[in-house]
């Protein structure tokens, strides 16, 4: 096959209290079209990142696609062309660098036969990207709990039921190098218990869809209260979402606000940009629902 089509999800992880552990897939796309042929490789960016994103060797696409050629010793298409459809706003904590990473990794994959299994495909990725959460549920669809520190990673994805998501991403610039920077070496054992407890909650409140339980289960002592301060109006828009019991916390490394509303997804997405406006920070918002799609891919 000479043509390819790859779409992968947006993802939200650490969701509260589950930090590098648990991803969330959601219903937002990247679509990437392959192509063999044409004159050297060549890439074309529409949508989100059109006109910001590398059209050339230096799009995070081609070098994922590449890390798989390089790996397995093959020899790359000298001619490629490449058409990114992307609808994952970038560095907004929705897991737009991950599906990039898929992207390529899995085209990669299939132009050379398949070699590698989904395991194998997140495996990879971990040593690409540095850690496991978003992308097992890109791979893998729905409420994904992943330990990505065995070979294989352990993933444990869990069908959910109808949730009403709301996303909120400020218009703040927070590196991941710098999210992670703010996190302290060590944490202590109350926090520490306190996540364990969370995080079991968490899960069981997502697969139950129980909004209530939600509420106490996305607290978080290990990674939000150092972060917040790096993303203005944070903080407090993830005390407005809860004001109308909508369980909200950051999402991945921020500087999205991520919440799980009932029927009132509007009037919590309101309060969240308010927070933020009031904070001198614009924003834009998404309405979604988890996938139980995983990544996919047709020729």
């Amino acid at each position: 096959m000479n043509e390819l089509v790859v779409t992968v999800p947006a993802t939200s992880a650490n969701l509260g209290p589950g930090f590098d552990c648990l991803g969330l897939a959601l219903d937002l796309w990247n679509t990437t079209t392959f192509r063999i042929g044409g004159d050297g490789i060549q890439v074309c960016v529409k949508g989100e990142g059109a006109g910001q994103l590398p059209e050339d060797s230096g799009n995070l696409v081609v070098q994922a696609f590449t890390a798989l050629y390089v790996r397995r010793e093959a020899t790359m298409p000298r001619d490629l062309q490449i058409e990114c459809h992307n609808l994952i706003p970038l560095s907004s904590g929705l897991g737009s660098s991950t599906a990039a990473i898929l992207t390529g990794l899995i085209a990669a994959n299939f132009f050379l036969g398949q070699p590698l299994s989904k395991l194998d495909l997140l495996r990879m990725t971990i040593d690409i990207e540095g850690h496991a959460d978003n992308a097992a549920a890109a791979l893998f669809g729905g409420l994904v709990l992943v330990a990505a520190d065995v070979h294989p990673p352990v993933v444990r994805p869990y069908p959910l039921p109808a949730l009403n998501v709301v996303a909120v991403v400020p218009e703040v610039r927070l590196p991941t190098r710098e999210a992670r920077a703010a996190l302290p070496e060590k944490i202590v054992r109350a926090d520490a218990i306190f996540n364990l407890n969370r995080l079991a909650l968490l899960i069981d409140a997502l697969r139950e869809g129980d909004r209530r339980l939600l509420l106490t289960a996305m607290d978080d002592r290990i990674h939000q209260p150092y972060r917040f301060p790096l993303i203005p109006g944070s903080h407090a828009a993830v005390l407005a979402a809860r004001e109308l019991g909508a369980a909200a916390a950051l999402s991945g490394a921020g500087p999205s606000v991520i919440a799980f509303a009932n029927d009132n997804a509007y009037a919590v997405a309101n309060a969240i940009q308010a927070a933020f406006r009031n904070a001198g920070v614009n924003t834009r918002c998404y309405h979604f629902t988890p996938t139980m799609q995983a990544a996919r891919w047709y020729g």
